[in-house]
């Protein structure tokens, strides 16, 4: 059986075997011998209360791994602390943990559990990498997709600004040629309308007379035939 002092719970319900070592010096004889009846049996009792407390504060992974130099300065200092209350005249030199361990009956439980975290952790790893690979090149294509989309839309602009500026330059020339182009329209409808016509007549510019154009009727009567 474990000595029950070792024994300790961390702040995630998990069981630990603790050993650690405490060295200290006496560093005032005389509040030493008014102060505290047996020194070594002091410190003992009060550094197992406080690794128990700091422990408790600590996750079974931060007890095993990323806090046991933390765990030692934070032990030290409180133990240091609680023995200047008491007027101890007591130097806690220094507190460090030795064997960290789950105890024997929980162990093949225990390692169970960490090669599952061991396994979860590899596989979120192996997302972050799959995600660290995807993610630039989907934002790469982004990119690409949204510099041609401004390009085609800046062609675009460009050309409607051509359009435009064609279109002013066409109605500033018919601006300033509109006898010309009035004339060309009424020629056009001319053109048009004089084959329909049954008999042409010619008004003479005096406004007297009126004169048939014969000739265009032939034409246009042959042209029946």
């Amino acid at each position: 059986s474990y000595d029950s002092e070792s024994l300790m719970l961390t702040g995630d319900v998990n069981v630990l075997e603790v050993t650690w070592v405490v060295q200290f010096k006496i560093k005032d004889p005389v509040k030493l011998l008014f102060n505290l009846r047996d020194s070594r049996d002091t410190v003992r009792a009060l550094s197992e209360a406080v690794m128990r407390q700091v422990i408790g504060d600590s996750s079974v992974s931060e007890a095993l791994t990323t806090r046991r130099l933390e765990i030692n300065q934070e032990v030290q200092e409180r133990l240091q602390a609680i023995l200047d209350s008491y007027n101890a005249g007591v130097y806690i030199q220094t507190v460090k943990l030795q064997d960290v361990n789950p105890p024997n009956e929980v162990k093949p439980s225990f390692n169970e559990v960490n090669q599952a975290k061991q396994e979860m952790e590899k596989v979120i790893n192996q997302a972050w990498e799959a995600y660290n690979k995807v993610i630039p090149h989907a934002r790469g294509e982004a990119e690409k997709t949204i510099q041609q989309s401004q390009g085609y839309a800046l062609k675009r602009v460009n050309e409607a600004k051509g359009d435009a500026a064609r279109f002013t330059q066409i109605w500033e020339a018919y601006k300033e040629t509109k006898d010309v182009t009035r004339r060309r329209m009424y020629l056009e409808a001319l053109s048009d309308a004089l084959p329909k016509a049954g008999q042409i007549f010619i008004m003479d510019p005096a406004g007297q007379n009126l004169f048939p154009l014969l000739q265009l009727n032939k034409d246009k009567g042959k042209s029946n035939e």
